[in-house]
């Protein structure tokens, strides 16, 4: 150190007498010494303390005392530096290791919307995180039935995404396209509540459409109801179907209902952040959906899900608060 010292002496008393632009140069060529030797803030001080009172032998000792005072300041300011330098460390492995979960949950996750002359479907979900708490699982069997499975799981992140794998796998291992919608709910939640943290919860709206019948068999664990609308009626119907959320008792009966659909019918299957816009006065959100469904009844059921999300996205002061999943079936 008292070699450092006597170097940072010479070099300081040549840019006071001089202050040229090499004087500073080997000033900072200095610093860079320092750093390499790992000289922390507060020693750099210490060595410019010792400097100017060699150079000023006569200096008051405010003036000295206030360096110690900096020296004091700097060792508090380095712990700090070193904290956050930490923290940000710690968000960086978290945001890669979240990038990497997103990736492997979009892929074991992926479903594909049946495309079929007899039934318009369209599906549009938008993650408030990059974790998607909702999930939609789409399977048709030879064109004769199409089931659909509309999730939102209790809890956000790596737990629901690990949660909705679990939902899937279920799913994938039934063959349920051709099951009953009780039958599918009761199995999934003995699955998820042996499986899964007693926190974590799943509800789910269950769904099949028998093509050749024109007929909707459907049931629910405490999800959002379903909207209906009947054409020739020109009504809407809430599908209420009352089922507790899946994981929390080990046995539940699940209710299951049937709706004919006849042309122009639709059905909109909704997770509860569509829904989640009560801050627009005294609005009834699923009054708002169904007056914009009716809206936009002309258009495919694809279109019928962007139109719904951009139209709520752009009210005053609208802020997504949740996953936002829509999933029309149009006749």
């Amino acid at each position: 150190m008292k070699e450092l010292q006597t170097q940072y002496q010479k070099i300081l008393s040549d840019f006071l007498a001089n202050q040229t632009e090499r004087n500073l140069y080997i000033g900072q060529n200095f610093i860079r010494q320092l750093i390499q030797k790992k000289v922390a803030p507060e020693e750099v001080i210490n060595i410019h303390k010792y400097a100017i009172e060699q150079i000023y032998p006569d200096l008051p000792e405010d003036i000295s005392h206030s360096y110690d005072f900096l020296i004091e300041i700097m060792v508090h300011f380095g712990l700090t530096l070193k904290e956050h330098q930490s923290l940000l460390e710690q968000q960086e492995e978290l945001r890669m290791e979240m990038n990497v979960a997103t990736k492997i949950q979009n892929m074991i996750l992926r479903t594909t919307v049946p495309m079929l002359n007899q039934i318009d479907i369209g599906m549009l979900s938008v993650p408030i995180r990059k974790m998607n708490g909702d999930y939609v699982h789409f399977l048709n069997n030879n064109n004769s039935v199409v089931s659909v499975a509309v999730t939102d799981v209790v809890g956000k992140g790596v737990p629901a995404a690990l949660c909705m794998s679990m939902v899937k796998y279920g799913l994938d291992t039934l063959e349920y396209a051709t099951k009953d919608p009780s039958y599918i709910l009761e199995v999934l939640n003995r699955i998820i509540e042996k499986s899964v943290d007693d926190s974590m919860f799943v509800s789910m709206f269950y769904g099949t459409y028998n093509i050749k019948e024109s007929k909707f068999t459907y049931g629910s664990a405490g999800h959002e109801p379903a909207i209906y609308y009947n054409a020739r009626k020109n009504t809407f119907f809430d599908l209420e179907s009352k089922g507790l959320l899946l994981g929390v008792m080990p046995e539940v009966t699940y209710p299951q209902y049937d709706i004919h659909l006849e042309d122009n019918d639709f059905i909109i299957m909704i997770t509860d952040g569509v829904t989640d816009f009560r801050k627009q006065g005294e609005l009834d959100p699923r009054d708002v959906i169904k007056n914009l469904a009716l809206s936009c009844n002309h258009l495919s059921a694809q279109k019928m899900c962007e139109e719904m999300y951009t139209y709520l996205k752009n009210l005053p002061d609208f802020e997504l608060e949740d996953d936002f999943t829509v999933v029309i079936f149009k006749k």
